[in-house]
């Protein structure tokens, strides 16, 4: 078995698409591991985000990822990045994969509903950052 990490996003959180985010992971035969709702701090988000430092759309992306609560959760299953990635769909939801999640409640590229960790690495690194 294998760990990675999902965040809902304040878009999702706020149209109330928790349950269905969830569901989609069950059918997927995730193992929920921990979830937690937290609202990110602008330090918390930019620590999250450090990759992206320096880059022009930093700022907008913290001020979204601050804008309500997320939910973090740690799912397992084996192949459980690959798998995840496959399942979320294209960061911009307009060429995102009919049926994937970002296909379905996606509104734009800032405003794509989840996030999914793109390594094993950073699975690992998220992990840790939520859940310690």
């Amino acid at each position: 078995m294998s760990k990675t990490l999902l965040m809902i996003k304040p878009d999702a959180t706020k149209r109330n698409l928790i349950g269905h985010v969830i569901s989609r992971l069950e059918k997927a035969r995730y193992n929920v591991v921990e979830m937690k709702m937290l609202q990110l701090t602008e330090e918390r988000a930019r620590q999250f985000y450090a990759v992206h430092e320096g880059k022009p759309f930093l700022d907008s992306l913290v001020s979204f990822m601050t804008s309500g609560p997320i939910v973090a959760i740690a799912l397992e299953k084996e192949n459980a990045v690959e798998d995840l990635r496959a399942l979320i769909g294209a960061t911009d939801p307009g060429k995102a994969a009919c049926g994937t999640l970002r296909d379905e409640i996606g509104l734009d590229i800032e405003k794509n509903s989840v996030h999914a960790s793109d390594s094993d690495e950073n699975a690992a690194i998220e992990f840790a950052f939520h859940f310690g």
